[in-house]
């Protein structure tokens, strides 16, 4: 077996879910649970199907959108993982609908950070052993951090 790093190829600011699921139907039910989530949200999905024809399975409304998920299910490849790139909308506008997909197993991160995700390939084929989503932390926050994150979460419109 080896040991492989692979990073997320996307805008910087661009958010994104990376999960793990288990059937071929996977994406037409992500699409559903992801259009029906926010109104106007401009979105690519793509699906590494794990057996018969090992295909990326794909949908959405953006195509460029689609072509960033297509390109990231075909560098990690590894089967059953999918890829939602958004556009106008944030992961927290999608997150629990995706979560409520049958088929999905597992949310590796929802994010707009830099990813590397850590595989192991074999033989057989390859699998997500995990992520490093962004960078890690250098201290911890002080008292006019906490007042700019709370200042923030209000400027988008999170918190009142």
């Amino acid at each position: 077996m080896e040991l492989k790093l692979v990073k997320i190829e996307k805008p910087d600011d661009m958010n994104f879910i990376m999960g793990h699921s288990h059937f071929i139907k996977t994406v037409e039910d992500l699409y559903e649970a992801v259009v029906q989530s926010a109104p106007g949200i401009k979105f690519g999905i793509s699906f590494c199907e794990a057996s018969g024809k090992t295909l990326v399975r794909y949908t959405g409304n953006d195509p460029e959108l689609i072509e960033i998920a297509q390109k990231n299910a075909l560098n990690i490849a590894a089967g059953h993982t999918f890829f939602i790139f958004l556009g106008n909308a944030f992961p927290i506008n999608v997150l629990n609908a995706v979560k409520m997909v049958p088929e999905v197993t597992r949310i590796y991160c929802a994010t707009a950070n830099p990813v590397e995700v850590v595989l192991v390939e074999t033989e057989q084929g390859r699998g997500v052993l995990g992520v490093v989503d962004g960078f890690s932390p250098k201290a911890v926050e002080t008292d006019a951090d906490i007042e700019e994150r709370k200042a923030f979460l209000r400027t988008i419109g999170y918190k009142q």
